[in-house]
């Protein structure tokens, strides 16, 4: 391979994606740079400038330009950040929310056309060629965290929440398929009936693939959210995965006014307990049963959104 190879490909790509026009391929007044930098803030509530520079390898003047630009549109508002002065964090405003969701919703209509042209017989060819591409040219370096993205679910992402909590929880804790029908209702009664505006899942990406999931739903209780169905792929743990997991729900519960977050679990999930101490939660409660083909020890968590800073 010489680089003119490289070169070669890179024109072939550059303009089978539309790369050269964004705007006009998506429809939306923002070039490609400015949708990646929107696509990282929708996918990082927390990220400041500096964050944005080194993920990105921008230069400073030109994201400056690209947030003033933001500002001025509306889509994000920038504050001094509270851990370190010098540093300013940026976040999107609803505005800029729902211009994240109309660009990746364009996005994936546009992509879903370009694999909609290939054989199926040819797309995992394609998904390993692709695979192959990424290692290789990351120096088969191991996943950090800055690596993992935050997304809402695709198709065919609640199945895997399915299926993956049943495989996981059957193979580190022995739970029978009694537990894989109380996951499937529960997906299932998200995706038939949710607000929008008042629950949500997100999926946690790596690489291309799904390594974690978390779902924030109304709880019977008045202005009261419940956290459920929190999963980190093992492979995939210790990158802080579960600590963004948790963080979304909080950050989303208390953004649309809930009072309360609570969740359910059962004491064998140790890590998972710490986990919820670390963001504030408290055990408020703990009763013996037996489910999933256990003897457990079930644990209601709670958290008081509006008397725990950020």
């Amino acid at each position: 391979m010489t680089v003119q190879d490289i070169r070669a490909f890179n024109r072939f790509y550059t303009n089978v994606i539309g790369a050269l026009d964004y705007s006009r391929h998506l429809y939306a007044p923002y070039t490609l740079t400015e949708s990646r930098v929107l696509y990282e803030l929708a996918h990082s509530p927390r990220t400041d400038a500096a964050d944005l520079r080194a993920e990105l390898s921008l230069d400073a003047g030109y994201l400056s330009r690209i947030l003033n630009k933001f500002e001025q549109d509306g889509l994000i508002e920038r504050t001094t950040s509270r851990e370190d002065p010098r540093r300013r964090r940026v976040t999107l405003t609803a505005r800029g929310r729902e211009t994240g969701k109309l660009l990746e919703k364009r996005a994936t209509e546009s992509v879903g056309s370009l694999l909609s042209t290939v054989p199926a017989a040819e797309r995992p060819r394609l998904g390993e060629a692709m695979t192959t591409v990424r290692t290789i040219l990351s120096h088969g370096r191991p996943p950090r965290r800055e690596d993992v993205l935050l997304r809402e679910p695709g198709p065919g992402d609640l199945g895997w929440i399915v299926q993956r909590n049943a495989a996981l929880y059957a193979a580190e804790y022995g739970f029978n398929a009694d537990y894989e029908g109380l996951v499937a209702r529960i997906v299932a009664d998200f995706a038939e009936d949710h607000d929008p505006h008042l629950e949500r899942v997100w999926i946690a990406e790596l690489d291309g693939r799904p390594v974690g999931c978390v779902m924030c739903v109304r709880d019977e209780a008045p202005a009261t959210a419940r956290l459920r169905l929190l999963l980190v792929e093992p492979d995939a743990r210790g990158l802080g995965i579960g600590d963004r997991l948790v963080r979304a729900v909080i950050d989303f519960a208390r953004g649309v006014g809930y009072r309360d977050l609570v969740l359910w679990t059962n004491d064998v999930l140790a890590a998972a307990g710490r986990l919820y101490q670390r963001h504030g939660f408290v055990l408020v409660a703990e009763k013996a049963h037996r489910s999933f083909g256990k003897d457990l020890t079930g644990q209601d968590w709670r958290l008081n959104l509006h008397g725990t800073p950020e």
